[in-house]
């Protein structure tokens, strides 16, 4: 049954997809009619043209692997780090205030502006990719998980202890189980930051692989804008799948979180 205009307009992954191609037709009569110069930004159908190529490229799918495998180790080691860090500085009031003054002070320094003295303190790149995402993405999970912990129901936590259970039964019984929505959120957006560490990363701090490596190497060639801007075209694309893919498991994991925070909107 073919959907309404309404409920087309309704339906979250329709209206973007029909954002995204209107934006690229109006991008593309732009270049056509020499409203922008085609000089200095390519046709759009030349930009898809181009990444519909590199999808076939060997050598860039071994640069978008190698991007891969040092985001998600990065990503990995960062929720490995973050999540008990939460859950310590959630569950011990002291020790979060004592902390939160450096959290303060080291969560606004950009992480981009870092990455020249790291090229310096690591000589392995993925060992620099990896710090250097860790460091970006540890704030919102980190952030995520303490409030998360607040967010506990606080007549759960004293039923638990009426009953003898000790402070860890409640973190791992009641605590943990509330505070997983708000870290699997943490997550999504720490994914997303990942991945821009790691192309920049490429991109600042040299490598031999990498889609920042081959869009450094594109820039050379004859038709580097058009690379440059096609493999771009591609670190989107690739950053909108792993988030899909992140929502997606949330809502099939906390589906109860989702129906609970609609019932109190």
């Amino acid at each position: 049954m073919p959907l309404s205009p309404r409920r087309l307009l309704d339906n979250a992954v329709a209206c973007g997809i029909i954002g995204v191609v209107g934006l690229i037709c109006i991008a593309e009569a732009a270049g056509r009619l020499g409203l922008i110069p085609t000089t200095q930004f390519p046709l759009a159908s030349t930009i898809l043209l181009n990444a519909a190529e590199l999808a076939t490229d060997a050598e860039f799918l071994e640069d978008v692997a190698a991007t891969f495998g040092g985001w998600g180790l990065g990503l990995l080691v960062t929720v490995a780090v973050a999540v008990p860090a939460g859950l310590l500085l959630g569950s011990v009031p002291p020790i979060e205030r004592a902390l939160r003054p450096v959290i303060e002070f080291l969560r606004p320094i950009p992480s981009v502006a870092l990455i020249p003295l790291a090229s310096f303190v690591f000589t392995e790149r993925l060992d620099m990719k990896v710090a250097m995402i860790l460091y970006a993405s540890t704030w919102p999970i980190l952030i995520n998980t303490i409030y998360g912990l607040k967010d506990v129901d606080p007549l759960a936590k004293e039923t638990l202890r009426t009953f003898g259970f000790g402070p860890l039964s409640v973190l791992w019984r009641v605590s943990l189980p509330s505070t997983a929505p708000f870290i699997a959120t943490g997550i999504r957006v720490a994914a997303t930051i990942a991945l821009i560490l790691a192309i920049s990363t490429e991109l600042l701090g040299g490598g031999s692989d990498g889609i920042g490596t081959f869009i450094i190497a594109a820039g050379g060639s004859p038709d580097g804008l058009t690379l440059t801007v096609a493999a771009t075209v591609w670190a989107g694309i690739l950053g909108i799948l792993a988030n899909g893919a992140l929502v997606w498991g949330e809502r099939r994991i906390f589906r109860w979180h989702s129906v609970r925070v609609g019932d109190a909107q």
